[in-house]
């Protein structure tokens, strides 16, 4: 994979944004500022990215200016640390059919051709069109359970209450150019190419980056109740490349306009495009956190996954049963104001083990002297 080029993998105007992040030059991780160019090594100000956030010490004088980062040389990790890592599903219409048909088809890829064409006979464009908890969305609910054709799924795209999940543990992201892992005995996945909220612990929304959601259908389809194993697994969850934070030249507003494109090329010669644009998504960013915030208290903040429009159904193999990564894929995410994500699908297996957790942090943090021993 190549490495980090902030000219290639950052916004065409990063020498003026505000970027958060977090690099290892050898001794461990280090939370950065770059501004107008430069690296700026923050950690005698606050040993972690989640401590900057909480803090706002976003002024890049406060620390040690390190180099340029078009030419340092460091390891770019995922840019957050001790944050949690939560997620918002079926915020899309078309991803919310897919959902559907996932549970329909019982995660069979073979059968969900013909539960997507029953279903959206009965649907069509609709969902695209009620406010979720309004009016018409409890009589789309009524007519769709008359027609036995509500799921759970549509509860949450509609109904009143967002779906909101833990995506992965606090430090198992992967990073830019990282290797990204699919379970070795899933038959039916796909990444998912998102915006990623970072929100303070107050629930103040302070930036953003761009994050890859890696699902497996065949599991998620076969129950909800696999959740957990459809999405959190070794290397599932990546972010990157770097925390665009807000200021006069990008706001929550540059995130409601987002236009996320994602680009699969596989080793095979295969390659799949598609958009997803936030400006369908059904709850409004803000609404998304409000909900993810619920009565709770992260005293690390998290970030928030807001969702995809996109739900891959291009065949890749056989007729009829849609995309499914294989090993070698290469997946690029990009938005114009923050820039590319790219890593290369292994299985989990096979991807580099999650070794580095919470205990290994803090002893780390210690011998370099950033915390007390």
């Amino acid at each position: 994979m190549p490495r980090f080029d902030p000219a290639a993998d950052l916004a065409a105007d990063w020498r003026e944004g505000l970027w958060l992040g977090r690099i290892d030059r050898g001794e461990g991780p280090t939370p950065v500022l770059v501004a107008h160019g430069v690296v700026h090594d923050m950690a005698r100000v606050a040993p972690t990215v989640a401590e900057l956030v909480a803090a706002r010490a976003f002024d890049p004088t406060a620390g040690e200016a390190i180099g340029d980062a078009a030419t340092l040389d460091a390891t770019w990790l995922a840019p957050i640390d001790l944050q949690c890592v939560k997620a918002a599903g079926v915020t899309f219409a078309v991803s919310t059919l897919e959902r559907v048909i996932e549970e329909a088809a019982r995660g069979d890829a073979g059968a969900a051709q013909a539960v997507r064409a029953k279903l959206e006979a009965r649907i069509g464009g609709g969902l695209r069109s009620v406010a979720p908890g309004s009016d018409a969305a409890a009589a789309l609910k009524a007519g769709l359970i008359e027609d036995g054709l509500w799921s759970q799924y549509l509860e949450v795209a509609i109904g009143p209450d967002a779906e909101i999940f833990t995506k992965a543990p606090v430090l198992s992201s992967v990073g830019h150019g990282a290797t990204i892992g699919v379970r070795s005995d899933s038959t039916w996945n796909n990444p998912e190419p998102e915006i990623v909220l970072v929100v303070a612990p107050d629930g103040a929304i302070v930036g953003a980056t761009l994050g890859n959601d890696v699902n497996l259908r065949d599991f998620e389809g076969r129950s909800a109740l696999l959740l957990g194993k459809a999405k959190d697994n070794n290397a599932s969850c990546a972010l990157g490349p770097l925390i665009r934070l807000f200021d006069d030249g990008y706001t929550l507003d540059d995130v409601r306009a987002a236009e996320v494109t994602l680009t699969i090329d596989g080793a095979d010669g295969y390659r799949l495009d598609g958009t997803s644009s936030m400006r369908e998504i059904s709850r409004d960013p803000a609404e998304l956190t409000r909900q993810a915030l619920s009565e709770h208290h992260y005293p690390d903040g998290f970030v928030l996954f807001c969702g995809t429009l996109f739900a891959p159904t291009q065949d890749r193999d056989d007729p009829g049963r849609g995309f499914t990564h294989k090993a070698g894929d290469t997946v690029a995410i990009a938005e114009p104001k923050l820039g590319r994500l790219v890593n290369r699908v292994a299985t989990s297996k096979d991807a580099p083990a999650w070794e580095f957790g919470i205990a290994a942090l803090m002893r780390n943090l210690a011998r370099r002297g950033l915390i007390g021993a």
